[in-house]
């Protein structure tokens, strides 16, 4: 199966929080679009890995996601070794993405700055043609997405990349809410950074801001590593 974007989260829920909106906008204009949490959020305060299962499912659905698989690395742990590097490897030269959308390089949390570096290292080493990896028996091609981009996570950051999502933010919002166990405060939870009333409005005012400095009501932020290149000086527009 190709795939136009594929979105790796560390975490389940870090794809909907970062780039939820972009996710749900581009599968309305019918871009296929998978999603890869690489550990199941075993370490997680609330909730159970099982709950999360469930409320990851949901949430890609909300988005339109054509598919949402894990690849079970240990939560807390995730390294940028050469094991890792081949499951991520395997996954891109199956889905064949265009564009693939991966956690910030510097963040709160250890596991998105080293998912951030596992999967652009993974991304380059797909596109070796030496380096043979099977998938289902089947020997597998190399493939280098054209495009990855960061998206915004915990820390505010300087974007190259700001994407309109105004008709999106209650899309992207409701996908994020969809994580219950993670996001909404009850007698039963414990408290956490991500299920405090501040923390659900900042999806929207972090947004907005955005939005702001693009004229637009809601944006979402993504840096590059590399530069982004254009055809044509038109496409800008």
């Amino acid at each position: 199966m190709k795939v136009d974007i594929l979105a790796f989260g560390a975490h389940p829920d870090d794809v909907e929080m970062g780039c939820g909106g972009t996710i749900a906008k581009s599968t309305s204009q019918g871009k296929t679009v998978g999603i890869i949490d690489l550990t199941r959020g075993e370490l997680g305060t609330n909730g159970s890995v099982e709950i999360r299962d469930e409320e990851a499912s949901s949430a890609a659905s909300i988005i339109g996601a054509k598919f949402r698989i894990n690849l079970g690395l240990e939560d807390g742990f995730v390294f940028n070794n050469k094991e890792n590097q081949i499951e991520v490897i395997k996954a891109i030269r199956h889905y064949k993405p265009d564009i693939i959308l991966s956690p910030t390089q510097i963040d709160r949390h250890s596991d998105h700055g080293k998912a951030s570096d596992l999967i652009y290292e993974a991304a380059f080493l797909s596109g070796l043609s030496k380096l043979k990896t099977e998938f289902e028996d089947s020997i597998q091609n190399p493939w280098r997405p054209r495009v990855n981009l960061n998206y915004q996570q915990w820390n505010d950051f300087k974007p190259d990349v700001l994407i309109d999502i105004s008709e999106f933010i209650e899309v992207k919002k409701n996908a994020i809410l969809a994580f219950k166990s993670q996001v909404l405060k009850d007698s039963s939870t414990e408290s956490t950074k991500i299920n405090s009333e501040n923390f659900i409005e900042s999806i929207k005012y972090r947004a907005k801001n955005y939005g702001r400095l693009i004229d637009k009501d809601y944006a979402e932020a993504f840096q590059s590593r590399k530069n982004i290149a254009i055809n044509n000086i038109f496409d800008l527009l």
